[in-house]
């Protein structure tokens, strides 16, 4: 386990919010159970708590509770290239200020090692919303992103994004429908 990674789990497991590299861009993360931290990230991003938010994981395992376990089983392999974030039925463990005003639940298999390595470090899925203040644009460089969300977080985990070009696409994995394309 890396230093950033070790740290970011010391802030999340510490009811903290942190700011890491995505596939795509820079993301704003906590622990997807701490409600405090899950509102705080809302506030910092002016975003209503209806829209919901995704969890990502380093692997499917790290869903156990959060989704169905047949369609844990059901995920694709993640593309590095072109991320997707599937919509699926939530587990009992999800809290309804996770999903929003929607019935499923947004996850990802991350393939960004620094973001897995969060994800493994405390080995449960965490929250990944996009780094901006919401209908403005998403930080892609570690410069926008300090200035813009330093001081707001608790951490801000060095590393790039990449290698796609912008948020994941979403689809809903029970039909494939698109929900919002994706960048690569």
């Amino acid at each position: 386990m890396t230093m950033a990674a070790r740290r970011a789990s010391e802030v999340l497991l510490g009811g903290g919010v942190i700011a890491y590299p995505t596939e795509g861009v820079f993301g704003l993360g906590c622990l997807p159970d701490d409600i405090d931290a899950v509102e705080r990230i809302l506030a910092i991003k002016q975003r209503s708590p209806l829209n919901g938010l995704i969890l990502i994981a380093a692997r499917p395992g790290q869903f156990d509770n959060w989704i169905d376990p047949a369609v844990r089983n059901a995920l694709p392999e993640p593309d590095p290239k072109q991320p997707v974030t599937w919509i699926v039925a939530p587990g009992p463990r999800v809290p309804a200020i996770v999903t929003g005003d929607h019935p499923g639940l947004a996850v990802r298999i991350t393939t960004n090692p620094v973001a897995a390595a969060i994800c493994d470090a405390v080995d449960m899925p965490i929250v990944s919303t996009s780094a901006n203040v919401t209908g403005r644009p998403v930080a892609r460089n570690a410069f926008i992103l300090q200035r813009n969300f330093g001081h707001l977080v608790d951490y801000v985990v060095p590393g790039e994004c990449g290698p796609a070009r912008g948020p994941s696409a979403i689809r809903e994995l029970e039909t494939g429908r698109v929900v919002r394309p994706g960048r690569s």
